[in-house]
């Protein structure tokens, strides 16, 4: 705020008067260079800070004692191994296919009519026996044709004995006739001589030659009636062949009137109602033979040149069939009975036939079923098999030399399962490694287990533990045996291998 200046006389001569400066201006200068300073001043404590941080890092750093190395420990893996056996070994492959009737028969009316009784089991799936009656045609019709076809030969019988009847008379007659031209040309004979020697006149004479005419002629109507009556009986006889024909046509379509059953065997079709009318060649039922299944299958190019490569060859090559129902699985046996017709080259193989044993498996097999087909592959003398968690990359295997790993090339043939069949690269008696290990590597360092093969390819172990060991394990791992039977065998080995590394 400015002082109050005084009014003066302008006339007056007097120099303005400049106020000093107060205190108060002075502090606001200074606390606007502190202000406009401080930032910088900021910026210079805060790389000081770093640098005095740092320095005193790299001196830290520099300065620290060097640790101490600690004894390296290689890793030893507890493993499992199996000897290598040579043995002949025959895997299997599987296959899919369905089950086929092998006889199936369409049972068709030969006969029209109206259908008046059918048998009580003729329903879909129902079982009938051979022999039995399945559908009746009513038989009125046919039992009047049959009787019209009896008589018509009866009569046809009864004409051709009259014929012969009379061809016997005739013959009789002609037998009488040739004697009686005997004695006539005798008596002419006679009768000549004496008018030879004139004893007798030439009207006796006429008159025996008269006679002897008259037999000839006799004869020869005779032989004639014979002759027609021949003519007339081949005539009866070919119509009696064409009767009897018609007798046998009837007594047929009489038969026909009633199907049977040809086997035993389930009822696929049943269309025979009592009151229906059928025409002839109408299907009335349809059966397939009981027992008499086969299941059709497909075979690869490859599968086939296998097994047909092999020592027992393709047809009657024994099979296992199972059928998966309700949960449950029922087998069956049988054998490969036939190739199809032709190559099935849109589904790439060969369609195989095998014929089921009747009366085996637990379950009510039918055509069409889904089943799966265990089909023996060809053999392979003196071969290996292992199981393939011993194969690394399909064709490498590890076997255990001196207690570390070494890498081994094998030929594997076949697979069986979950079994591999080895044919090169190994000998027998050799230490192969079953256990998996992600980093496995020749030279790995392992403590083995081992196992051996059994017969049916089994592995048992041959380090299990004792009586006692097998106490301590339990008793350390706080389960009872029967807890331990429950575990899976990656765990009971684990549990085995941790008792024993804490042992030693």
């Amino acid at each position: 705020m400015l002082d109050k200046v005084t009014q003066t006389d302008p006339s007056e001569d007097q120099t303005p008067i400049i106020p000093a400066p107060s205190k108060k201006a002075g502090t606001k200068a200074r606390v606007n260079l502190w202000a406009a300073l401080r930032p910088f001043l900021q910026i210079i404590l805060m790389i000081a800070i770093i640098a005095a941080s740092a320095i005193g890092a790299w001196q830290m750093i520099k300065n620290k004692p060097a640790p101490k190395k600690r004894p390296a420990f290689k890793t030893v893996y507890t493993v499992d191994t199996i000897v290598a056996q040579t043995s002949d070994n025959q895997p299997s492959f599987i296959s899919y296919g369905e089950t086929v009737a092998a006889r199936t028969v369409d049972l068709r009316s030969l006969v029209s009519g109206e259908i008046v009784s059918i048998n009580p089991n003729l329903r879909n799936g129902a079982r009938v026996e051979q022999g039995a009656v399945l559908v009746s045609i009513d038989p009125f019709n046919f039992e009047g044709a049959l009787s019209e076809a009896r008589a018509n030969l009866a009569e046809a019988e009864a004409g051709i004995s009259e014929i012969r009847a009379r061809i016997s008379l005739e013959r009789a007659k002609l037998d009488s006739a040739r004697e009686q031209l005997l004695l006539a040309e005798a008596d002419l004979e006679r009768a000549e001589k004496l008018k030879a020697s004139g004893s007798s006149t030439q009207q006796q004479l006429d008159n025996r030659r008269l006679i002897v005419s008259q037999r000839k002629q006799a004869i020869t109507l005779s032989e004639g009636n014979i002759a027609v009556e021949s003519a007339r009986l081949e005539q009866r006889t070919a119509a009696l062949d064409r009767l009897r024909w018609r007798v046998k046509q009837a007594d047929k379509n009489l038969q026909s009137t009633e199907l049977v059953a040809p086997f035993t065997g389930i009822v696929k079709l049943s269309n025979a109602e009592i009151g229906r009318m059928v025409n002839a060649n109408d299907v009335a039922v349809s059966l397939y033979e009981e027992g008499s299944l086969e299941v059709r299958f497909t075979l690869s190019d490859a599968q086939f040149g296998r097994v047909s490569s092999d020592s027992d060859g393709v047809i009657g090559r024994k099979v296992d069939v199972a059928w998966s129902v309700g949960g449950q699985s029922a087998q069956w046996e049988g054998e490969i009975d036939r190739l199809g017709a032709e190559i099935t080259s849109n589904r790439g193989g060969i369609e195989v036939y095998a014929k089921l044993k009747p009366g085996v498996g637990g379950q009510a097999l039918r055509p069409g079923a889904f089943v799966e087909v265990r089909i023996p592959d060809t053999k392979y003398p003196d071969s290996f098999s292992v199981p393939d968690t011993a194969l690394y990359g399909g064709d490498t295997i590890y076997v255990v030399v001196d207690g570390k790993l070494a890498e081994r090339k094998v030929a594997v043939s076949a697979f069986d399962g979950e079994t591999a069949i080895i044919t090169g690269g190994i000998q027998a008696g050799d230490q192969i490694l079953v256990t998996r290990i992600s980093e496995v590597s020749a030279g790995l360092r392992v403590r083995r287990e081992e196992t051996a093969t059994g017969p049916e390819g089994q592995t048992s172990s041959a380090n299990q533990p004792d009586r006692a060991e097998m106490k301590a394990i339990l008793e350390k791992a706080g389960i009872s045996l029967e807890e331990f039977r429950a575990l899976s065998a990656e765990e009971k080995r684990n549990l085995v291998a941790k008792h024993r590394n804490a042992a030693n």
